[in-house]
């Protein structure tokens, strides 16, 4: 990394700051001693133009429409990896060879199971609890079972929880499926994939042999990687900030899972499933496209454009295939997918949306093949929260070890009262 300077200047003082570079990407200003030396701060809300961390693991031009995992674009790793080796190069730096990927996996395999004391937990909930809350609870609640890999000064202990968060997801999630519909709880087979494993358990019953569909099963995989880490965004933000107090790993993820949940970002998936819905039939898309024009109509096209992605949201490309696989596949004659079709090619040609890049995004194209598949609404950030546990666990471990690392503590632009003296209760 070059280091360079920048000038910023206060009142009639001149200030030096060092700049730094990364590998890739914008130079970052080094504030760090600003208000130790100088006693002011930056004023960033939502801290979109700061930089809390330094990282290897996933870089984003949100311009260009680049996506890459140490290195590797997204694309390349959906359509020719799988989600174990996404999961082994998230946490190891580089994509395994075949022993190393062998020997992963099986280790991975081999702690699918959850405590069977846990499946009282899930009966505390009420039957139609939300599958996030039960999640969050859930989750946070497996420090109390695992006590032997909650010293995060230990890597060997760290490792340990980052392989027992990653197989027992997506048992928590099935579980959290099958007690929102009354269906008993499968155990894990572990002879299985890990998408497979996972659909066998959400969709099969003890009393027949489930199939996996090796379609659905590929196309499962390729949710999961493509939803494995998109750099500091909200949840991952709240898993480093959690961590960063010494917080145990479980306890971490089950932070970044209650995060996940707002609609603002784990959410969006379902809300464009939801208006997909509210249009109802292909006919009626002009009329919802000329409400999303109207700048005074409350009406939002959702699964349009992304915050970070200023072109096109490289995820998507590889999503729109798989749901056009799907739908091929399974033969879906729900209106709902005629208008998702039919609304992708006008928003992909209209002068409007090309011009504003108001591209379909990942979350237009999950919510569908979610939907084809057979996951209820509520299900579609539970499956989000499962993926995202791999990038969670390659953040948290990055940031333990990172010896520059302090505990977060964001600053404040302070705009109440100034200090002022109580006033007796007889005198108010």
């Amino acid at each position: 990394m070059g280091e360079t300077s920048a000038k910023l200047t206060l009142g009639d003082q001149d200030l030096s700051l060092p700049v730094r570079s990364g590998s890739v990407g914008p130079d970052v200003v080094d504030i760090r001693k600003l208000y130790g030396q100088r006693g002011v701060f930056t004023y960033d809300p939502g801290f979109t133009s700061t930089a809390s961390c330094e990282s290897k693991l996933t870089y984003i031009d949100g311009d260009a429409g680049v996506l890459l995992h140490r290195g590797y674009p997204i694309d390349q790793l959906a359509e020719q990896s799988t989600f174990m080796e996404v999961a082994y190069l998230l946490l190891n730096d580089e994509l395994p060879n075949a022993e190393e990927l062998d020997r992963f996996t099986y280790t991975i395999s081999r702690h699918t199971m959850v405590h069977e004391q846990l499946a009282t937990f899930f009966r505390g909930f009420r039957r139609d609890a939300h599958p996030m809350a039960i999640m969050c609870g859930v989750v946070g609640a497996l420090s109390s079972f695992y006590h032997d890999s909650t010293d995060i000064t230990d890597p060997r202990q760290r490792m340990i929880a980052s392989h027992r968060l990653i197989a027992k997801m997506p048992t928590l999630a099935a579980m959290a499926y099958k007690y929102s519909v009354g269906q008993p709880f499968l155990y894990p087979d572990n002879t299985l994939s890990y998408p497979g494993n996972f659909l066998r358990m959400t969709f099969g019953v003890p009393a027949e042999k489930y199939e996996v569909d090796p379609l659905i099963e590929q196309a499962m995989d390729r949710i999961f990687i493509l939803h494995a880490d998109h750099e500091q965004n909200a949840s991952t933000s709240t898993v480093r900030l959690a961590g960063s107090s010494g917080a145990n790993p479980f306890a971490c993820i089950a932070a970044g899972i209650a995060c996940l949940w707002g609609p603002a970002h784990g959410g969006a998936n379902e809300a464009a499933l939801n208006m997909l819905r509210e249009i109802g039939r292909p006919e009626r898309i002009p009329e919802y496209i000329a409400r999303a024009k109207d700048k005074d109509d409350p009406f939002r096209l959702m699964g349009f454009g992304h915050r970070v992605y200023k072109n096109y949201d490289p995820r998507a490309k590889v999503m729109q295939k798989t749901a056009n696989e799907v739908l091929d596949k399974l033969g879906v004659t729900d209106p709902v997918f005629d208008v998702a079709r039919e609304l992708e090619q006008i928003a992909l040609k209209d002068d409007y949306f090309v011009e504003k890049k108001l591209y379909p995004n990942v979350d237009f194209y999950s919510g569908v093949i979610l939907s084809a598949i057979g996951f209820p609404t509520s299900m579609f950030t539970v499956l989000f929260a499962l993926a995202r546990t791999v990038g969670w666990v390659a953040q948290w471990n990055e940031m333990i070890a990172d010896p520059d690392q302090k505990i977060g503590r964001p600053r404040q632009l302070y705009v109440g009262p100034t200090q002022r003296d109580y006033v007796p209760l007889d005198k108010r």
